[in-house]
């Protein structure tokens, strides 16, 4: 997993509350259990009408090289399928600002080193004002400081402190075990002497 400190980056705004996990990506690709090649099918259903109503657009000009998602509230219900945070940043995204996320979703975002910043209503609304509907403006995310930045504008976000670190330092949890292996093997060491055995 990549570490993330920071990133800036304009954004695709996706306006939609209660984006659940099939619209994100739909079943019927989930066949597979690897992440390989699931950005290709990010909101398959969506693209599919016509341009003038595609809730994404992913050809639009002032959606390229964009990684930073912004939708609406309750985004991720639905189904527990960790395919959605691969399919997102399978896509490119790093980071989803929203209102608010379903629980499992954030959670399986944080553990596939994608960002969920969630915002007050007033700060995402401020948000958007600050970079105009299209996403046009840069946007700052910064997980040191833990706020999000447009122009001169600044708002806060939270996240689990645990979590928090595993992205700075872009591990996984199995990878922040391991990372104290040394911490790990002096304490086996001492373990012995301080437990009663039997046999």
């Amino acid at each position: 997993m990549q570490p993330f400190t920071r990133l800036t980056s304009h954004a695709v705004v996706l306006l939609r509350d209660d984006v659940d996990t099939d619209q994100i990506i739909p079943a019927r690709f989930l066949t597979t259990t690897s992440r390989a090649g699931l950005g290709r099918h990010l909101f398959a259903d969506w693209r599919t009408t016509p341009p003038s109503g595609a809730p994404f657009d992913r050809d639009h000009p002032a959606h390229s090289g964009a990684r930073i998602l912004i939708v609406g509230r309750n985004f991720g219900c639905g189904s527990s399928r960790e395919h959605a945070a691969w399919a997102i940043a399978g896509f490119g995204f790093r980071v989803v600002i929203a209102r608010s996320f379903a629980d499992i979703f954030r959670s399986n975002a944080l553990k596939n080193g994608l960002v969920p910043v969630a915002l007050t209503d007033e700060d995402h609304a401020s948000l958007l004002v600050a970079i105009g509907l299209n996403g046009e403006c840069e946007i700052r995310v910064d997980l040191a400081t833990m706020t999000v930045s447009a122009g001169a504008m600044s708002w806060d976000f939270t996240l689990p402190a645990f979590a928090r670190r595993c992205l700075l330092d872009g591990v996984d949890e199995l990878g922040f075990l391991l990372g104290a292996t040394p911490e790990i093997a002096a304490f086996e060491a001492r373990h012995p002497a301080t437990i009663a055995t039997t046999g």
